[in-house]
């Protein structure tokens, strides 16, 4: 995505002839976001990071040690794919602004239980390039204190120790940058030019493709899982053999196979069990992972009963074929346009795995 300028001269210079109306409707962007930029109230104040577990990349940070600074607060887990989306934007914030008094903290607050594990978030951390201090927060201590209930979420804190603005979720990247440079310019930094950072997401880092996305986040395990169509339901917590219906409706789904239900995941007890999916989207990930450490659990992924050629994910090849080797979330399909209903079929070769969540975008 290349940076916009913030200076209608900029935008005068690129339209290059563009519609009056055109240059009219981006000059009312622009203002809205300097307005929205300048708006800052105070939110609230820079809660304690005591409640952390253990740290990263850093030694223990504290409000009081932060002071002067401008702090960027953004919390997260390692495999939800709306915080991958918005990595880019944050690794980037934070190189570009080191120098001019920026910190960014990642406050890692685990939902699966594999990522309350540090090796699986010192190794996520170091293969995503997440290099700024990561406070663990296992206790959701820190979570707490900052009264947050979603992921991602950015909290922006000034060089007093306020909390100026928050955003939940994915978007808005040139309102955060906006906000970080007036923050930084408050705090006395100097040169805090009107660029922004220019990012390209690749793999499961990119852009969702908004529209075309008509399938929402699905859970295997029971506690949350919908549109289950296995005949009988899921037997929980209990090892089962499944049948998958031929046909399946938009945004359900179905096993096959000797598999066991649990709460937050679905584990495979013999090889060659299958999950069946029907979505509408570019992109389908899932999250899933070896129940044993240190073992590798083969799969093949099918597209309407045909391997995916182009349109496999950076985790399978044009065959579908991949391997389960950490726990963390695959991108299996990354399909080319035109986008429509598709049936997804992943069989997995050996037992052993536990799938957790499907993502779409």
């Amino acid at each position: 995505m290349k940076a916009r300028q913030l200076l209608l001269a900029g935008i005068l210079a690129r339209a290059g002839g563009a519609p009056i109306e055109a240059l009219a409707e981006n000059n009312i962007m622009v203002q809205q976001t300097m307005s929205k930029a300048a708006q800052l109230p105070i939110e609230g104040e820079f809660p304690s990071l005591g409640g952390a577990t253990g740290w990263l990349n850093s030694p223990p940070l504290t409000p009081e040690g932060l002071r002067g600074k401008v702090v960027l607060v953004q919390v997260w887990t390692y495999s939800c794919i709306n915080w991958l989306r918005t990595l880019p934007y944050v690794r980037a914030w934070a190189e570009k602004y080191k120098d001019q008094g920026l910190v960014v903290i990642g406050v890692h607050s685990p939902e699966f239980g594999f990522e309350h594990n540090i090796d699986n978030v010192r190794w996520a951390a170091k293969d995503m390039r997440v290099a700024y201090p990561i406070a663990l927060d296992n206790d959701y201590a820190v979570w707490r204190a900052f009264d947050n209930h979603y992921w991602p979420a950015l909290y922006f804190i000034d060089a007093k120790g306020h909390i100026r603005h928050h955003h939940f979720g994915e978007g808005d990247y040139e309102q955060s940058e906006r906000i970080i440079q007036q923050l930084l310019s408050e705090a006395g930094a100097r040169d805090i030019g009107p660029e922004l950072v220019s990012v390209d997401g690749q793999g499961a880092e990119a852009a969702a493709d908004w529209g075309s996305l008509k399938s929402p986040e699905n859970y295997v395990g029971y506690e949350r899982s919908e549109n289950f169509e296995s005949p009988g339901g899921a037997a929980r917590d209990q090892r089962h053999v499944y049948g998958a219906p031929a046909k399946l409706k938009l945004n359900h789904w179905a096993l096959s196979g000797d598999w066991t239900v649990g709460k937050q995941a679905t584990r495979l007890n013999q090889s060659n069990g299958r999950i069946v999916y029907r979505f509408h989207a570019r992109d389908l990930h899932l999250v899933m992972g070896p129940a044993a450490r240190g073992t590798s659990v083969r799969f093949r992924v099918l597209i309407n009963g045909q391997p995916p050629g182009s349109a496999h994910g950076i985790d399978v090849d044009e065959q579908g074929y991949g391997a389960v080797t950490e726990q963390r979330l695959y991108q299996l399909i990354r399909q080319p346009p035109p986008i429509g209903d598709r049936q997804f079929e992943i069989e997995f070769l050996d037992p052993g795995v536990e799938a957790f969540v499907f993502t779409f975008g």
